[in-house]
């Protein structure tokens, strides 16, 4: 597992974790830190996470420009959104936020990337003419926190079988999968189509229309 601990305030036993109400409801946050990229990831709960139920999460990768200045290049914004609603709707469940801009390559990179698709590349051939994976993301992390959180079986909000993978490779139960697919635009409906033709995102093309 991936060497996480929760942030203290220097020089103080004061825990990174505080009630957190939102227009979608009242959370919890809590922040750990990932020793090996200097990090700081989030995870928002809401009611019990003992079960016994799979717990209903998200495990979200940060997207700048979706999540906070509403960019319909992508639906990050849109999925960040509908998930914590889905959590409210159920009354308990996790949404992780992890920082891993631009597939885990970084801001910088990513508008790049974002230039080279202005030019006619697709979200994959540009982290691919860049020198990045397609997708560099690893949620090691993200297993790490769920078991710190003393969550072990979970229902997952995504549409990417290879963060089900992942997960399950490093001990998650994942017992199902819940469609996440919102926020379709003209803006981003090329990108959601290589999801789905390149990368094997479990999303009906109907739904894209």
């Amino acid at each position: 597992m991936s060497e996480i601990r929760e942030v203290k305030v220097t020089g103080a036993e004061v825990p990174s974790q505080a009630n957190l109400p939102t227009t979608f409801g009242e959370f919890s946050i809590r922040v750990f830190h990932e020793d090996s990229t200097g990090f700081d990831h989030v995870a928002l709960t809401l009611g019990d996470m003992s079960g016994p139920d799979p717990v209903l999460i998200r495990v979200h990768s940060e997207c700048l420009t979706g999540d906070a200045f509403g960019s319909l290049r992508c639906d990050c914004g849109p999925q960040l959104r509908a998930a914590l609603d889905a959590i409210v709707d159920k009354g308990w469940g996790c949404l992780l936020y992890l920082r891993q801009e631009g597939r885990g390559i970084g801001l910088h990179a990513k508008i790049q990337a974002y230039h080279l698709q202005d030019k006619g590349a697709d979200t994959l051939d540009a982290n691919l003419m860049l020198g990045y994976p397609g997708d560099a993301r690893d949620y090691q992390i993200a297993a790490s926190m769920l078991t710190n959180l003393g969550i072990s079986k979970v229902s997952l909000l995504s549409n990417n079988p290879n963060k089900t993978e992942q997960l399950r490779s490093y001990g998650i139960d994942v017992v199902d999968n819940v469609p996440l697919v919102v926020g379709v635009g003209d803006s981003n409906r090329s990108y959601l189509e290589t999801k789905v033709d390149r990368m094997g995102h479990s999303i009906d093309k109907k739904q894209l229309d």
